[in-house]
């Protein structure tokens, strides 16, 4: 067995050398960002070495409760930032729909994923379902939130080509498909570009890890394809969801457009 080389405290300081080589860049630049890269590199910090120990302790205290709760938090966790991330005004229907699809779509390609693909037993063993969640909701979040403020910007920026085709007999549906399908567009092209750069541009992180621990580069690469498949679907799913129920939220019950507050 390939021999894991274990990063010792001092290694993993001496790569804080990367964030140092940034801050002079931006300061020999004149780049105002110093306060954002030291937060980052510190919140970054913190936030790992805590999931680090949660995530042992979770591995020792294998239990379906638990594990519910580490969803539970993702998820919400997930949906409040897709709305924190929007600059514009989102109505309370439309935070309604961000969070169905949201929940609807992770769960339902990761209950798939767990039980069809890779076929865990227990269901809920956190060293499966957790690392495979969080990829799954957090590709989906990013799916979704390139896809609500590409909706609400052409919802917005488009208002008069709608009320014309409206009065004109189109259906809202109608009227909104060119919106709809760009939104939808938008929300899924930045997966499918990693997808065609994976393998020769750059090694997953995923993959990576899985190598750097000792694991057979064909082991990695088959868990890689279906989890890069997993995500495809969630961010689909999620994001479909979102964009063939959120337009209706723009309309009132006699299918008019409801006029911005």
């Amino acid at each position: 067995m390939d021999r894991v080389v274990e990063l010792q405290l001092w290694q993993m300081a001496a790569a804080y050398i990367f964030v140092v080589m940034l801050l002079f860049i931006a300061r020999i630049r004149g780049i105002s960002r110093e306060k954002e890269i030291l937060i980052s590199s510190i919140r970054m910090t913190v936030q790992l070495i805590l999931v680090g120990y949660i995530l042992d302790y979770l591995f020792n205290n294998i239990n379906p409760l638990n594990t519910i709760v580490v969803i539970v938090v993702m998820e919400a966790f997930a949906i409040h930032n897709i709305i924190k991330r929007t600059k514009e005004k989102l109505s309370k229907p439309l935070k309604k729909i961000i969070a169905l699809s949201m929940t609807f779509g992770t769960l339902a390609s990761l209950i798939y994923f767990l039980l069809a693909v890779i076929n865990i037993s227990p269901w809920y063993d956190p060293r499966y379902f957790i690392p495979i969640a969080g990829m799954l909701i957090g590709n989906s979040m990013t799916g979704i939130s390139l896809g609500v403020t590409r909706l609400v910007d052409g919802m917005d920026s488009e208002k008069h080509l709608i009320e014309s085709a409206l009065m004109l007999g189109a259906t809202p549906k109608m009227a909104t498909k060119q919106i709809v399908d760009n939104a939808f567009d938008s929300a899924i092209l930045p997966t499918i570009n990693s997808m065609v750069g994976m393998g020769i541009v750059f090694l997953p992180g995923m993959m990576t890890g899985q190598i750097l621990s000792g694991i057979s580069p064909v082991t990695a690469v088959s868990y890689q394809i279906a989890i890069m498949l997993g995500i495809l679907g969630s961010v689909s799913i999620t994001v479909i969801l979102f964009v063939q129920l959120g337009y209706k939220t723009f309309f009132n019950e006699e299918k008019q457009l409801i006029e911005n507050e």
